[in-house]
């Protein structure tokens, strides 16, 4: 039994999917499991609620642990590594961030750490995955593409690994299912460096139509955030990580996708016109 956590996401969604579609026995934990639509025995759960994480790890061989980004990742990795140890489960994948562990003073990677810590020191057979910037993330462009608004340039000619979040999704099934990945780190990215530019220009070829850019100030940003609801401390911080973009500071490649799939990762291009019905 292999228990998906953050199994309504991006990413959760996709490995639910693909182990059931392998035949292997999988629980989806969610906070809502009434709304969730999964191939799946799916579970209650909520990291801050340790009985749900004992009955969401009660029989699981193999854990997948993801949480959403944010100041609490710290608290709820080390809550469901604590139950994992209590029931004996072998196997943990933890979904981390690239650059985590790195002096970079990026708040995202020091939420992962203490999880990555504890995880190596434990006894459970452990696999983490740090993934680049998703391809995903462009889809909030969808509704100003739709009606002809300029996309917001926030990292300049800042350029990143660029991942399809499905190869992400194979990565983890693979380390989930198979024992060839015990004790490995993963830093995943896409075949290419892309910057915002290039993206759009995909964008353009696969959509054929003109979508224009606009360069947004950084303070410009983090008020608008600060204005839509967003804490401001958390705004801050991910101005800074667009700031270490625009620097050139996640310009990174790997082969780990190939090293585990056995095939070159799924560029960008690919990603977007599986998509294209999104940005329509």
């Amino acid at each position: 039994m292999i228990l998906v956590t953050g199994a309504t996401g991006t990413i959760g969604t996709e490995v639910v999917r693909i182990l059931a579609e392998r035949g292997e026995p999988v629980r989806a934990m969610t906070r809502n499991p009434q709304g969730a639509r999964l191939p799946a025995e799916v579970v209650q759960g909520d990291f801050d609620d340790r009985d749900s994480l004992d009955r969401a790890v009660a029989g699981a061989d193999a854990v997948f642990l993801l949480d959403a980004p944010g100041p609490w990742i710290d608290r709820h990795d080390l809550a469901m590594l604590g139950a994992v140890r209590s029931h004996g489960v072998g196997k943990v994948v933890k979904l981390s961030a690239i650059a985590t562990g790195d002096n970079t003073g990026l708040r995202l990677g020091s939420w992962h750490l203490p999880g990555e810590r504890a995880l190596r020191a434990g006894e459970a057979a452990w696999t983490i995955l740090r993934p680049s910037s998703f391809a995903t993330n462009t889809l909030h462009w969808a509704p100003m593409i739709r009606v002809g608004q300029p996309v917001p340039n926030l990292t300049g000619n800042g350029a990143q690994g660029v991942i399809d979040p499905r190869d992400v999704a194979e990565v983890a099934v693979a380390a989930l299912t198979t024992p060839d990945h015990a004790g490995r780190t993963y830093t995943l990215t896409g075949p290419e460096l892309l910057n915002t530019q290039d993206q759009v220009e995909i964008l353009r070829k696969v959509l054929g139509r003109p979508i224009e850019i606009v360069d947004v100030p950084l303070e410009v940003a983090k008020e608008q955030m600060i204005a839509a609801g967003q804490d401001p401390d958390f705004a801050e911080g991910a101005m800074r990580g667009q700031r270490f973009i625009a620097e050139g500071g996640n310009a990174r490649l790997t082969d780990d996708v190939a090293t585990v799939l056995g095939r070159t990762a799924r560029t960008y291009a690919t990603w977007a016109g599986d998509h294209r019905a999104a940005f329509d």
